[in-house]
């Protein structure tokens, strides 16, 4: 739940108010003094390199529907962040990849319902043919020099790191 949705508390129903507590204002029950504390929300997602082209899926979902993106999701509570990376990939391609290196991790929400944190992991296919399926109705190899239009700024920074290492 997002700061933004809560107004009573969830363990008594009363109306919360905004107390200082723990450095910060946070919304506090006054009759039972539970506290809210915004936990991050992470994604996962794989960058996926063949025959010098990029691997992007097209979202169906908003926002930035029918733009491109890496094969990407939401880590589950308790989940590895390399299996929700391994897992969103299957999902959205058909391809099933194992991980060979962590790349980056980009630190902001981009859109109230995104990730606060994604965690960008080289991939490589194990096995599988390319479906897109999911939340992606598209999914293609692009040279690096040629993207579609791309939906999200994580997956630009990550896109131009990539572009200039070696």
């Amino acid at each position: 739940m997002r700061l933004e949705d809560l107004h009573f508390c969830p363990r008594c129903t009363t109306p919360l108010i905004s107390q200082a507590k723990f450095g910060q204002l946070r919304p506090v029950c006054p009759a039972c003094g539970w506290v809210y504390f915004d936990d991050p929300k992470v994604a996962a997602a794989t960058l996926l390199q063949q025959n010098g082209k990029i691997l992007l899926v097209r979202r169906v979902n908003e926002p930035y529907r029918g733009h491109w993106t890496l094969p990407a999701g939401f880590v589950n509570g308790g989940e590895d962040p390399a299996q929700a990376a391994i897992r969103e990939t299957l999902e959205e391609t058909g391809l099933r990849v194992r991980i060979t290196a962590l790349l980056d991790i980009y630190a902001r929400r981009e859109h109230p319902r995104g990730a606060d944190f994604v965690i960008f992991y080289r991939a490589e296919i194990e096995s599988g043919s390319l479906q897109p399926a999911d939340d992606a109705d598209a999914a293609e190899w692009f040279d690096p020099q040629a993207l579609p239009a791309l939906a999200f700024q994580a997956t630009r920074h990550i896109l131009a790191r990539f572009q200039s290492c070696p």
